[in-house]
């Protein structure tokens, strides 16, 4: 990873991708699947304001660290039809946008990916999201 942003340019940043992610929520109607690609951006915003609380409080690298941990969590849905699991893959995307954020290095967020569970079967202590 680069040089740390501060919590302000964290924040600053979140922000901006809340805004995207509230323009997604307005134009799912228009899409081919609307009630998939409004969960998708409604699960992108939840997790850049979750995130952002969470920068409120923490120092900037605990708060990547949070957001590896969420990501390592996550249940593996590639390969599905587009609009099945939209939470998952809202969250996910939203995740690897935050970790494009910060500019963390592609290895470190390789080695959280292959950590995560495959779907239906989610690790221990953690809620299966579906």
């Amino acid at each position: 990873m680069k040089e740390l942003m501060t919590t302000e340019q964290l924040l600053q940043g979140l922000k901006h991708y809340r805004r995207i992610a509230r323009q997604d929520m307005l134009r799912a109607p228009e899409t081919p699947h609307p009630d998939a690609f409004l969960q998708h951006a409604e699960s992108r915003r939840a997790l850049y304001v979750e995130l952002g609380q969470y920068a409120e409080m923490h120092a900037s690298d605990e708060v990547v660290e949070y957001a590896l941990s969420l990501y390592r969590a996550l249940p593996f849905v590639t390969g599905t039809p587009e609009h099945e699991h939209a939470e998952i893959k809202g969250r996910e995307n939203a995740l690897e946008n935050f970790f494009l954020l910060v500019g963390l290095d592609p290895k470190t967020r390789r080695e959280a990916r292959s950590h995560r569970p495959k779907l239906g079967a989610a690790p221990a202590g953690t809620p299966a999201q579906g």
